[in-house]
């Protein structure tokens, strides 16, 4: 018995202890794998190039040549005040009158070339060869290496600086080389490879906040949706909750910014006339979109959910579509999503804030959404006005949506206004489906900013999978009935 025991025990022993390896392996792995996440992301942001000007890295080293210079010329100074010189007379004696054996200045002079030829080749020509720099500090460290033979160091009782003036020449143009071949051309073409990759095949979106709007629509009556692709800051802890319908809430970069600053003023009854006709046009844009026959498929998940997309004249652009089915009758799942627009962030993660800020009428109102930066900070913050109108039409129950100028909200310090053109959620009973529908998703946003646009089109792409997915989920999840 008691041997048994004792194996029982050490069997039991080798369980546990294998469990926690493998526990702490899997930590270890999963915190690998977001280390290195967090090092690409942050290369590929240092190197990605921003309305054609240089990347970051590339401007850190121009930065660092033009301080070898400044270093170099004052190393020079400094040495030529311990020699009890005056600027004039030295000038005299070791520019006027150079000589290799008893001058100092060349090696300015060097620092010199090397900033001329750094700056022009890779901050005006942004060459992407490490040939120039390479030359350079060849060139450099070989007449360092001949200056130290040629020069007469019995002219100085202690020269130190003279030394510490070779030295930190020498050091700081191999720093150069070093740092231009390992650091800007490797980080420089991973953002390139990865832009082009992300351009044909990623599925992975560059901007994660698009924004699904809250959609709802409550029987034949018009809603608002509205996208929104990509968060503003969290803020919206500080909320007063009394004050949701003028929305002024905590926001924005700046902790301590309330936004709106002030209440928003009544619309006059023109201005709600004005709105409404709007609302009504978008309902036919939209009808008009979810009709045509213009669309192409773009891309089949394997979930059943189609793609589509649409070119159009510019301002528009590329319209984006997607079409799936949801378990949940029309005219309740558009009213579901129309009546909680404000608890939208709760289950869409890619929108950080969804406000109501004006009432209009039941149907018809108008909302701020806002979405953070994403993609390590390559896409800033974005927020939208956008008026909403929900409405039965033929046979779809849909919210439509476009964006509003609103001159009491004042754009955010370091956020985007962008413009959501148009966007429709089309809800239509299935023919054999009496708690399915077909939903239609339409965007068509403008983000703003230097993002170019084909990356702009296939993160929409990928959002709108993303939305209706989360949407799916947040339903079964919480377990909502359509009976």
């Amino acid at each position: 018995m008691a041997e048994n025991e004792r194996q029982i025990r050490e069997a039991a022993e080798t369980l546990l202890t294998g469990s926690i390896n493998s526990q702490r392996s899997s930590y270890t792995q999963q915190s690998v794998t977001l280390n290195s996440d967090i090092i690409s992301n942050e290369n590929i942001i240092a190197g990605v190039m921003q309305n054609g000007r240089m990347s970051t890295v590339r401007r850190f080293f121009c930065l660092f040549v033009t301080f070898d210079l400044l270093l170099t010329f004052l190393m020079w100074l400094i040495c030529t005040m311990i020699a009890g010189e005056s600027v004039e007379f030295a000038f005299v004696t070791q520019v006027i009158h150079y000589s290799i054996k008893t001058s100092l200045f060349d090696i300015v002079i060097a620092a010199i070339l090397r900033f001329a030829i750094l700056l022009l080749f890779y901050a005006c020509l942004h060459l992407d060869h490490w040939i120039f720099v390479a030359m350079t500090t060849a060139t450099t460290c070989a007449f360092l290496i001949a200056k130290v033979f040629l020069f007469d160091w019995t002219t100085f009782n202690q020269p130190v600086f003279q030394v510490l003036l070779i030295l930190s020449s020498f050091v700081l143009s191999w720093v150069e080389a070093w740092f231009f071949d390992i650091r800007v051309l490797p980080q420089e073409m991973e953002a390139r490879l990865w832009l082009r990759a992300f351009m044909d095949n990623e599925r992975e979106p560059l901007l994660r906040g698009v924004p699904s709007e809250s959609r709802q629509y409550t029987s034949i009556e018009p809603v608002g949706t509205f996208f929104t692709p990509m968060d503003s800051p969290d803020h919206s802890e500080n909320e007063d909750e009394h004050d949701r319908r003028q929305s002024c809430f905590k926001g924005s970069p700046k902790a301590n910014e309330v936004f709106p600053p002030k209440p928003l003023e009544k619309f006059t009854p023109e201005t709600i006339e004005n709105y409404k006709r709007q609302a009504n046009a978008l309902v036919q844009s939209c009808h008009a979109l979810l009709e045509s026959k213009d669309w192409q498929i773009e891309n089949m998940m394997p979930n059943g959910d189609i793609l589509f997309c649409m070119d159009r004249p510019k301002p528009e652009g590329k319209v984006l579509k997607i079409v799936g089915t949801i378990d949940a009758p029309p005219s309740l799942l558009i009213d579901k999503l129309f009546n909680e627009v404000e608890l939208l962030p709760s289950w869409n993660k890619l929108v950080s804030e969804s406000k109501k800020l004006q009432y209009i009428d039941e149907n018809t109102d108008i909302v701020y959404q806002a979405t953070s930066p994403h993609g390590g900070g390559m896409i800033g913050a974005r927020d939208f006005i956008i008026l909403r109108h929900r409405i039965q039409y033929s046979n779809y129950y849909l919210t439509c949506g476009t964006s509003v100028p609103l001159p009491s909200i004042p754009n955010r310090s370091k956020v985007v206004r962008a413009e959501n053109n148009i966007s429709c959620l089309a809800a239509e009973r299935l023919p054999n489906g009496e708690n399915k529908s077909r939903v239609t998703w339409i965007i068509n946003t403008n983000l703003k900013g230097w993002i170019p646009q084909k990356i702009v089109d296939k993160s929409m792409s990928t959002a709108l999978t993303e939305v209706i997915s989360s949407l799916r989920i947040h339903l079964e999840e919480t377990q909502i009935s359509f009976e």
